[in-house]
């Protein structure tokens, strides 16, 4: 059977650490829906603004660039297999 997760993830002006990159076991649509964020792959970065969505496949690195620093940036992800 497939499982799927929603989380929701508040971020204030956060970036991940230097070095730090996300490589998760499953597949991550993500939709950005206040502020605005960037994320960086190995060979691209971008941008994502309100409305914006992404669908990052299973062990395809990425981290978290910059955000939006003077309010809070409000993403939704959905985690699948």
């Amino acid at each position: 059977a497939t499982t799927v997760r929603i989380e929701r993830f508040v971020s204030h002006g956060h970036a991940s650490p230097d070095g730090f990159w996300f490589d998760q076991d499953r597949h991550e649509w993500v939709v950005m829906l206040r502020s605005a964020a960037k994320l960086r792959f190995d060979d691209e970065i971008v941008e994502m603004n309100p409305g914006d969505f992404i669908n990052i496949q299973a062990h395809k690195r990425h981290r978290v660039e910059w955000n939006t620093p003077d309010e809070p940036t409000i993403w939704l992800a959905v985690f699948y297999e």
